[in-house]
């Protein structure tokens, strides 16, 4: 089940934040400066394995990128990068984020399947 982490980091360019998080997914919300109006958000999945994470903003753009995690074989990890990555099975991933999202505001949850369903 998602939980959101209290008090995540601000970036004040990218307005205020939350921030959600389970074993399988990493969902970043972001918000106007009143702190009403989403802008946008970026749900990360699959974290374990082939992390990837589609990002949709409230002007109707969405990208979807893979997640280059920076480890290096024998080298010093890198910051993570997202990269270009593959199609996005939209059913697969809104239904396991709808089982997820059970204790989370009806609001964000629903706002974020319904943007899921529809790329």
């Amino acid at each position: 089940m998602l939980r959101e982490i209290i008090n995540p980091k601000q970036y004040p360019e990218e307005g205020f934040r939350r921030w959600f998080t389970d074993d399988y997914f990493d969902l970043i919300v972001w918000y106007r400066d009143d702190r009403k109006t989403i802008l946008g958000f970026q749900l990360a999945y699959d974290k374990e394995h082939n992390e990837r994470a589609l990002t949709w903003m409230s002007t109707g753009s969405y990208t979807h990128m893979g997640i280059d995690d920076g480890e290096i074989t024998g080298g010093y990890k890198r910051t993570p990068v997202l990269v270009a990555d593959g199609a996005f099975d939209k059913n697969r991933i809104a239904e396991k984020f709808k089982k997820a999202a059970g204790n989370m505001d009806k609001d964000i949850a629903s706002l974020v399947y319904k943007r899921l369903t529809q790329y």
